[in-house]
């Protein structure tokens, strides 16, 4: 594991890293999901597809990253490019899952390959519409203290850094970025995931250009058992490009 400080918009961040297969020539960047860290990817993939140089990154305010300061999707990105520019590495191939996925694509990558992406943005109950309004009235009789009441449980144990990203990034809608896309893309998705659904992979399709879309059994995180065949289909997607 190695450390890097990145800085951006006049804060500082320590962005944790790992290298696998150092000495190839291609690089694969692969970004975790909301909640998660470097680790699950490693353990995922670092088997596979030894002709690449992995790259696994911990996101800022995860894993054994910092973050200070409230940021967007497009922050993230940055502050992924400027730790590739530090370390060398090109945007060969570059993996993302879930919120990953958004970073991933705004990182304009050959090969793009998303893991049940988010950012295609699902309305939400009307239940949840009343949940969010009720807090906003307690909030201003000054009851914010009942956060954890109200917010989703993939919020409520951050910092306050962590709960305005959250905020920031959890209703984006990437469908026009996705539209703008121009590289070859793989898209995996699994079809019992009940986080970021099968019909969200299926309009990502639509909007990519050059898309390739395969269905795997299982639920937000299909890729941990399915792992050797994803890895399969970057390569031969990754080949793909040379060919042209």
């Amino acid at each position: 594991m190695a450390l890097k400080t990145i800085q951006h918009k006049q804060h500082t961040f320590d962005i944790s890293y790992e290298i696998i297969n150092p000495e190839a020539k291609v690089d694969i960047i692969i970004l975790h999901g909301w909640g998660a860290n470097k680790t699950i990817m490693k353990d995922t993939f670092s088997s596979y597809m030894d002709g690449f140089r992995h790259i696994y990154i911990d996101l800022p305010g995860f894993g054994k990253s910092t973050c200070s300061t409230a940021l967007t999707t497009s922050d993230v990105a940055r502050i992924v490019e400027l730790l590739m520019i530090h370390i060398n590495a090109s945007k060969d191939i570059v993996v993302g899952h879930s919120f990953g996925g958004k970073v991933a694509l705004l990182l304009e990558p050959k090969v793009l390959v998303l893991l049940s992406s988010a950012g295609i943005y699902i309305p939400k109950p009307l239940k949840i519409h009343a949940k969010i309004l009720l807090f906003k009235i307690l909030k201003i009789f000054g009851f914010s203290k009942l956060r954890s009441l109200f917010v989703a449980e993939d919020a409520k144990s951050l910092s306050e850094h962590m709960y305005q990203t959250f905020k920031n990034v959890v209703n984006e809608d990437f469908s026009n970025e996705f539209s703008l896309y121009d590289g070859k893309a793989l898209i995996c998705w699994g079809r019992e995931d009940s986080a970021t659904p099968l019909s969200s992979g299926e309009k990502i399709v639509e909007l990519i250009k050059d898309a390739k879309f395969i269905e795997y059994e299982g639920d937000h995180f299909f890729f941990t058992k399915h792992a050797a065949d994803i890895s399969t289909n970057i390569e031969e997607t990754f080949l793909e490009t040379l060919a042209h």
